[in-house]
């Protein structure tokens, strides 16, 4: 929280508020009319503002570059993506569609749109498309619809298809089971599955999902089928479709990757050549012996299918080395894909490795699978997919295609050949080096090590693009992939990963061109060009390690120079863009008149941009395409006209590297999990209150028992508070020092708090005074008035407050307003102009000034209700639009057992200096370093997880950095007490960190008595700036671990770290070298880090 002014004024008593109950619920009508008093008049309810709108916005990720496609353009060499052309032949060939698409799934989007439009298909009318909900006998509407008195039965030869997720499967089954049943007199059934489901757990992602589909195609008796990729995806949605005629079959692809990849199908069947090719193959089928079981009629089928369509499909296809002696049998999507260009690579380089993809698991062919091995096989591993992780781990539990595979083999001429199960959970993606992995000798460890590279980067160009859901930029590689994909001898490939769990919702976009087809479902990692539309990403995600030696990274980063670059990149960012001599490109929107005069430009900004970096041979001519792509051709050539000024190339430094050796660079993940596949709607919805005179409250507080009236000290708050008063404030750190650490005590009186060693005490600040009085008056409010409000913790109770109560305990008027706080501003706004620029702080084409706003100038709420005059909401609208005050929380720095009427807490001020030259300070630091001795806090006790020992005589290894030490004064208060009173207690071994041992040693005197005492066995200081060469407190900590070995290991001490968390890796490092020498004494290897999680876990039982 930052304050916009400094005002000395005398401290005011802020008196106590009243809660009471409101009669009846809270509903939300435009006009809520409480009980209780009049409500004065306001505009709270006014309607939202229409959002702006970019043509080129992706309406689906299953779409082809997220956009709408005509079912008569798909045909030949065509941009779709798998959903699509699953979609279309379900669309051509079926009576009816029954969808059973998750919200945001769009696994019917297509198909909608066309019947939507009257599209015909093959049999001369719209096929209808029947959207279901998910649950329980979700199937039943389908069979009722197939077996009606009422169905024509000259449709009983039209096939009847469902669309469905595998997590769909599940509600399906008692309907698919009843159906396999009925299927003599029942239509050719075909369910086209994309295989992703929900995660449960801490991932709470997306995961592929064929172990649902395995398991009910074999417990119902239903054919199997699956594609190898998108090119494939039409061909196996025709054959699983025929396939039906002989049994009910599930077609099932790869939902998260492969059937949302764009990308250029050449041999793309249209509407009518798929209805012919349907109509001869069955014909080819009628003619089979109605005695032949499933197998013959399967492959019967797929003989018909190759000769009608020129292709060359098997039951099992193999791929590898012709005398191998290791086959890895695998079945899915992105499994077969990457599989198969794994093997062609390892044998192609002499390793005697090959694959067997499973394209029709059901029914199992045995004599097809064992023809299909080559004779010198000696070992078989089986990538079988399994529920979960536990699964995966447990031997007794095997996967379904192990099973199958082990009974092909153990009658056969191969039953000698060695089965290996190598079950993944469905949670785990499949990559190049897992595929590699698995046909490894080498352990697992060293197997995952082991890096293999399928593209060559120098036949394929190579971008990726991370941003993040609400940037003004967010639809610009789409359009850019559009507009590349005009190249008619360029292959391109698009896929999009959305992870809603890291900044609010983060999109990945990887771009790959080629001459020639590609397949590469996996993502990038040998960037020729990588794309960061938000600096903060680079902080949690590795995207610099996914950019190849002497590629190029943009980075857009508005108002930045190149000066403070340092500030914005990290060390290890840097290192690495100096170290493997990729250029930086800085993109700054605000040095761009269009993007000024238009917010929405930047969009385009960006897209030229990336041109200019990537592909600057097609920028210009590629100008007026780019335009129509955007539908604004005139604005395009405005941002253009100037947009160099807008776009750098950096000169790195060659300080850049230098290697920080006193920091360890975080292991950062270099891509992000699909938790979504689209963005998620941030709205918040916010309780109304009320303004009232002070009859309202009198009535309140005459007639309690009628308006359940209770006084609170503070009503707002739903935690336990009590009102405790300072007794000493004093600096622990000279005047001259430019940081104001201080040592604040409270008395506790007859409060009733208590509190034990290692809690925290949560601080209720106040604003200050002075200033709220200064913005009443410059605000035009009466500080008598009465506001109520309904309660955050349960909405049909009311807090009842004066306005000057609230502004100075409730609302955080000096606080950073969020993005909302402009768009619901705006309502109010009298003045257009004014109403314009709210609405784009508010929005995301106004990210990069509210971002200039937030971060650099640190404006707060009173400040833009001062800059923007003509929004003057009301004060009940300030107490709903702004947000509550929050407690702050500080370690105590005392034992009530030692100090039982006392609490003490060390506390450092956050300060800071604006761009316009202001002191700006932490509120509640601030507020907590000027009260005077006998003013009234409210406080309150947050419980911890850090405690002492139950043995008193278990030693203490503390570390404290700065105002980290807080909580080990009550430790070592506790201890002393101990001592004297003459109960045994172990050591201490205290170390502390922290600049200059002058100004900041802090307790210094109160340590070095408790050492002289004997109650600390050892002090270890580290002063990092009192010397030419810096020591930190790990440092301090390894010149003495052999007493950390006797106290932690031997004598089973407790550890104990506070403070900032960057030193964490280098301490956690000297604790595995203790356990490591100790391990080494007693002649016996140890697993440090392991260790380590152990005694973590000992220690929190």
């Amino acid at each position: 929280m930052v304050e916009p002014m400094q005002i000395d004024k005398p401290a005011t008593r802020v008196t106590r508020g009243t809660k009471r109950r409101s009669e009846g619920q809270l509903p939300e009508p435009k006009r809520l009319e409480p009980a209780g008093g009049e409500v004065l008049q306001s505009t709270w309810n006014t309607p939202d503002e229409p959002s702006t709108f970019r043509k080129f916005t992706s309406k689906s990720s299953s779409l082809p570059f997220g956009q709408p496609i005509a079912y008569s353009s798909i045909s030949g060499p065509t941009y779709v993506t798998a959903q699509v052309l699953t979609q279309q032949v379900a669309y051509a060939l079926s009576d009816k569609i029954f969808s059973y698409s998750p919200e945001s799934f769009d696994l019917d989007i297509a198909v909608k749109n066309w019947a939507e439009q009257g599209v015909e298909n093959s049999n001369g009318y719209t096929t209808e498309v029947a959207p279901m909900q998910t649950r329980s006998g979700a199937g039943s509407i389908a069979l009722g619809y197939m077996f009606s008195k009422d169905f024509d039965l000259a449709k009983r030869h039209i096939p009847q298809t469902l669309l469905a997720s595998s997590s769909s499967l599940h509600s399906l089954r008692s309907a698919l089971d009843q159906l396999a049943l009925l299927y003599s007199v029942a239509n050719p059934f075909v369910a086209h599955v994309a295989a992703v489901d929900y995660a449960p757990g801490p991932s709470g992602g997306l995961v592929t999902d064929y172990a649902t589909a395995l398991t009910v195609a074999e417990e119902l008796g239903l054919g199997l089928v699956a594609s190898a990729s998108a090119y494939e995806a039409q061909h196996m949605s025709l054959f699983s479709t025929i396939l039906a005629s002989v049994l009910p079959t599930i077609h099932v692809y790869d939902g998260i990757t492969v059937g949302r990849d764009t990308l250029r199908v050449i041999d793309t069947l249209s509407g009518a050549a798929l209805s012919k090719s349907y109509k001869d193959i069955i014909k080819v089928l009628s003619k089979a012996s109605k005695k032949a079981d499933a197998e013959a009629k399967v492959t019967k089928l797929l003989e018909a299918f190759n000769g009608e369509l020129g292709t060359a499909y098997n039951l099992f296809e193999y791929t590898g080395h012709e005398a191998a002696d290791h086959v890895l049998v695998v079945f899915g999507s992105v499994e077969a894909s990457v599989a198969k260009q794994v093997a062609e690579k390892l044998s192609g380089e002499g390793k005697k490795v090959g694959v067997v993809n499973v394209r029709v698991y059901r029914p199992f062919s045995e004599e097809a699978f064992l023809n299909t091995l080559p004779a010198s096989v000696q070992k078989i591993t089986v990538l079988g997919q399994v529920l979960d992780e536990t699964t995966a781990a447990d031997e007794s539990a095997h996967s379904s295609l192990y099973e199958d595979v082990l009974a092909a083999t153990v009658f056969s001429d191969k039953s000698s050949v060695s089965i290996v199960d190598r079950k993944y959970p469905r949670c785990e993606a499949i990559s190049p080096d897992l595929i590699a992995s698995a046909f490894s000798t080498s352990s697992a460890k060293e197997a995952q090590a082991e890096h293999i590279q399928l593209i060559n980067s120098e036949d394929v160009q190579q971008y990726t693009f991370w941003d993040i859901e609400d940037s003004a930029s967010a639809t610009a590689p789409l359009a850019v992939s559009k507009l590349l994909s005009g190249e008619p001898a360029s292959n391109l490939a698009v896929n999009q990963t959305h992870d809603n769990f890291i900044q609010g919702g983060t999109v990945r976009t990887d771009i790959r061109s080629s001459k020639k087809s590609l397949e590469a479902f996996y993502p990038v990692e040998q960037d020729d060009v990588a794309y960061v539309g938000e600096e903060k990403l680079l902080k949690e995600i590795g995207v610099v390690k996914n950019i190849k030696d002497g590629g190029k990274l943009i980075v857009k980063l508005p108002g930045t120079k190149d000066e403070d670059l340092e500030k914005k990149l990290s060390s290890a960012v840097r290192n690495d863009i100096k170290f493997r001599n990729i250029q930086l490109f800085v993109l700054d929107p605000t040095l761009s008149a269009a993007v000024e005069k238009d917010a929405k430009a930047e969009t385009l900004l960006t897209e030229l941009a990336f041109l200019r970096v990537a592909r600057v041979d097609i920028l210009e001519d590629g100008l007026e395409k780019l335009g129509e792509i955007n539908a604004g051709s005139d604005l395009l050539n405005e941002v253009y006209a100037d947009f160099d000024k807008s776009l750098r190339l950096v000169e790195i430094p060659e300080s850049w590297a230098e290697v920080d050796v006193d920091s360890t660079a975080p292991e950062l993940p270099t891509t992000i999990n699909t938790s979504s596949f689209t963005g998620f709607e941030k709205e918040d919805k916010e309780a109304p209150a009320f303004l009232r005179d002070w009859q309202s409250a009198a009535k309140a507080l005459a007639f309690k028992e009628a308006y359940a009236t209770k006084s609170a000290l503070r009503p707002d708050l739903t935690t336990k508070t009590y009102e405790i008063t300072v007794q000493e404030n004093r600096r622990l750190t000279p005047m001259t020092y430019d940081r104001n650490i201080f040592h604040i005590e409270f008395d506790l009186g007859d409060s009733g708090l208590t509190y034990n060693i290692g809690e925290a005490l949560g601080i209720h600040a106040e604003n200050d005074v002075g200033q709220v009085e200064d913005f009443i008056k410059w605000y035009g409010l009466n500080a008598d008035d009465i506001v109520e409000l309904p309660s955050r913790e349960d909405s049909s109770v009311l807090d009842t407050r004066t306005v000057f109560q609230a502004l100075v305990q409730n609302i955080d008027i000096f606080g950073k307003p969020p993005k909302r706080f402009y768009e619901s501003l705006a309502d109010f706004a009298s003045d257009d102009k004014e109403k314009k620029e709210l609405l784009a702080l508010g929005g995301s084409e106004g990210a990069n000034e509210f971002k200039r706003r937030s971060e650099v100038d640190t404006v707060t709420y009173a400040d833009i209700l001062l800059e923007f005059k003509s929004a003057h909401p009301d004060f009940h609208d300030i107490a709903r639009l702004v947000s509550p005050m929050k407690r702050r929380e500080y370690s105590i720095a005392s034992s009530q057992k030692v100090n039982p009427t006392t609490v003490a807490l060390m506390i450092v001020v956050v300060s800071w200096v604006d761009p316009k030259g202001r002191d700006r300070f932490g509120q509640a630091t601030k507020y907590l370093s000027e009260l005077p001795l006998g003013a009234k806090v409210t406080a309150s006790v947050k419980p911890s997880v850090m405690k002492l020992p139950t043995l008193d005589t278990a030693p203490l290894i503390m570390a404290g950095l700065g105002t980290g030490l807080a909580p080990f004064r009550a430790f070592v208060q506790y201890r002393a007490m101990q001592k004297a009173a003459g109960i045994p207690i172990g050591a201490i071994l205290l170390y502390m960190g922290s600049r200059h041992q002058r100004e900041e040693y802090l307790y210094g005197e109160e340590w070095e008595a408790y050492q002289d005492a004997g109650v600390i066995t050892l002090l270890g200081r580290a002063f990092s700036r009192d010397q030419p060469e810096k020591i930190y407190i790990q440092d301090r900590m390894r010149q003495s671990i052999d007493d950390i070995v006797q106290a932690y290991i031997r004598d089973e001490g407790a550890f104990y770290l506070c403070g900032p968390t960057w030193p964490v890796p280098d301490v956690t490092e000297v604790l595995e070298e203790a356990i490591a020498k100790e391990g080494k004494a007693k002649g016996r290897k140890v697993e440090s880090a392991k260790e380590i999680e152990r005694l973590k876990d000992v220690g929190s039982d």
